[in-house]
């Protein structure tokens, strides 16, 4: 087991490359880039590999035409009918459109 110290001692021994690793979250002698490469894919961690939950407003008129689509695709068999894939087939061409995926 690790030998316990104070909060003093632990605050006062430590040294200022730790300091910045530690709040920058990298190596100190690492390279700072600031162009974006777009044609780079987006790093997707292990635990978001699936959906993930996003919240946001929409006009009323928008959100009832966007039920209005689901439905009537759900009634006449036509794919994507599910809010959900119509806003992701939406956004993905929005996104792509603009290079950001």
């Amino acid at each position: 087991m690790v030998e316990r110290r104070s909060l003093v001692e632990g605050i006062s021994g430590a040294k200022p490359e730790d300091e910045k690793e530690f709040v920058y979250g990298e190596e100190p002698s690492a390279k700072k880039s600031n162009s974006f490469d777009k044609h780079s894919q987006p790093k997707i961690l292990p635990q978001m590999a699936s959906r993930v939950p996003i919240t946001t407003r929409a006009r009323p008129e928008i959100a009832s035409a966007l039920k209005r689509a689901s439905l009537e695709r759900q009634l006449s068999g036509e794919q994507p009918f599910y809010v959900q894939e119509i806003l992701e087939e939406a956004l993905d061409a929005w996104l792509r459109s603009r290079g950001f995926l």
